[in-house]
């Protein structure tokens, strides 16, 4: 005789859910260099999809559709690091100068605190270098991320073509797992999942080029020196929650304190970056960023720092798009829904005691 879970109490219920995610999350963090690459591979190929069955629409064969839609996708990526790049070169050009002046800066700065908070310039340069020292495990495992991320990039090209090219068998494979009669479940989640992801990629690409020239813009009206790389940068830092956007607005301060006097130029500049943060935060993220991911700020907030304490930087950025897979499974399956519900972004206007206890004394008034 069998017994089930859900026949236990609570307190095992819960007990065993509990020992399942953290044998999860352990197996997850354990693969993380195999997992992080089938994950971007993941999202990718469902991306390039459209235009692969496009292309095979047009009697191209199959493999050779595939290839194609990757030029294509390995060629705008190209185009984009050529323009950053042309741009670095120009900012290198007038590092040696930037240097100059930074250098001057920071021994004014020095003999300031120094003056102010009686820390002698000796002691500031110890401190530094002490707090260099203390960051070399840091740089290590920024140096291992990088090193990951290069991977990464390398095995992206063969999953996202292995992917597309067995398409069909994966989604056989997920219809034959589950019975014939949950056949319809199983389409309507991977039909959605397939559409949550490609909106939020796309979405997420059409708002980083709206703040990059928005950046680019306000900084070379602002007349900040090589305003368009930094607009940029900042974009791709936007990415990046919360650090991101920091680091984003002290580029541009950073520039315009070395390259202008006064500071006038760093008022105006951290005034437009919070004007384009609101126009981000509120307009152009809720409307074509998440309008398919469909997942509350307290929750995104809370999945977005387990990913970076999961998987670091590339947790941050599947964070959204894997938890919005994870809502559209749980509203598919009964005994989930409640915690689909918690990860949405409809707020109900009562909340069920105050309904329950409402019935509740109905039912007594009419006894």
């Amino acid at each position: 005789m069998s017994i089930k879970i859900k026949d236990q109490p609570f307190y095992i219920q819960s007990t065993a859910v509990l020992l399942g995610i953290v044998l999860l999350i352990y197996i997850m963090s354990l693969l993380t260099d195999i997992l992080v690459p089938l994950a971007f591979a993941a999202f990718f190929a469902i991306l390039l999809n459209p235009l692969c069955n496009w292309l095979q629409q047009h009697k191209i064969n199959r493999a050779l559709s595939i290839v194609m839609a990757m030029l294509l996708a390995i060629f705008v990526v190209a185009g984009v690091f050529y323009f950053l790049s042309t741009q670095v070169i120009q900012f290198g050009e007038a590092l040696p100068m930037l240097e100059k002046k930074f250098s001057l800066i920071t021994i004014h700065f020095k003999e300031w605190v120094a003056g102010s908070f009686k820390i002698s310039v000796e002691k500031q340069d110890q401190m530094i270098k002490d707090t260099l020292n203390n960051s070399q495990a840091i740089v290590g495992k920024t140096l291992n991320g990088v090193l990951g991320t290069l991977g990464i990039i390398f095995l992206l090209p063969v999953y996202i073509f292995f992917m597309l090219l067995y398409k069909t068998l994966i989604l056989n494979f997920l219809y034959e797992v589950f019975s014939e009669e949950n056949s319809k479940k199983v389409g309507e989640i991977l039909s959605e999942t397939k559409g949550a992801i490609q909106s939020y990629i796309v979405g997420l690409l059409i708002e980083t080029t709206i703040v990059a020239i928005l950046n680019s813009t306000a900084l070379v009206l602002l007349g900040i020196k090589y305003g368009i790389l930094i607009g940029c940068i900042g974009a791709i830092l936007n990415l990046i929650p919360y650090l991101g956007g920091i680091i984003a607005i002290a580029l541009p301060v950073l520039m315009a304190t070395v390259t202008k006097d006064g500071y006038s130029s760093q008022l105006g500049v951290i005034i437009a970056y919070i004007v384009i943060q609101f126009i981000d935060n509120n307009i152009l993220v809720p409307r074509i960023v998440s309008s398919k991911v469909q997942i509350n700020a307290l929750m995104s907030i809370i999945v977005v720092l387990l990913g970076n304490q999961l998987w670091g930087l590339s947790g941050m950025f599947l964070s959204i798009p894997f938890i919005a897979v994870l809502k559209i499974i749980f509203d598919r399956i009964d005994d989930l829904k409640p915690w689909g519900r918690l990860l949405g972004d409809n707020i109900p206007t009562r909340h069920l005691g105050e309904k329950w206890r409402n019935r509740r004394t109905k039912s007594i008034v009419s006894s």
